[in-house]
């Protein structure tokens, strides 16, 4: 698990670069986030572009996170890459927003209400049948 914090028998999330198990969600996701990180920085990003990018570009992974924990929807890696995108240009207007103002309240509600539904959605996994595919 040195790249991957998935189980073995979660690595259908995974693809193996050199011999390792890397997830895929994080393969796309953190050297995207710090591509737009550089960006923004160097261009000094701010305003409501970056605002808008924080807040809504990561909705449609936040979704997708949900409706698959919850087992409305089956895995897709494809499905997973194309939200996972959006995802990491709003991860890195974060981390701009953070280093720019670490205490800043949009970044850290955004990290604490998204983390919350994620989090919340994958404790209640596996209750409730309605939710389930079969």
């Amino acid at each position: 698990m040195w790249l991957s914090h998935h189980d073995p028998s979660a690595y259908d999330r995974c693809v193996l670069v050199a011999g390792r198990q890397v997830c895929r969600r994080c393969l796309v996701l953190y050297p995207l986030a710090f591509v737009v990180l550089v960006v923004a920085q160097v261009a000094a990003w701010s305003g409501p572009t970056e605002v808008l990018a924080l807040v809504v570009l990561p909705l449609p992974a936040v979704i997708e996170f949900v409706l698959e924990h919850r087992r409305v929807v089956r895995y897709s890696p494809r499905r997973q890459m194309l939200v996972t995108i959006p995802l990491a240009v709003g991860l890195g207007a974060g981390f701009d927003r953070y280093l720019d103002r670490p205490g800043d309240l949009l970044f850290w509600s955004v990290v604490v209400v998204y983390t919350g539904v994620c989090l919340g959605s994958a404790l209640l996994n596996g209750r409730g049948d309605q939710n389930r595919l079969r």
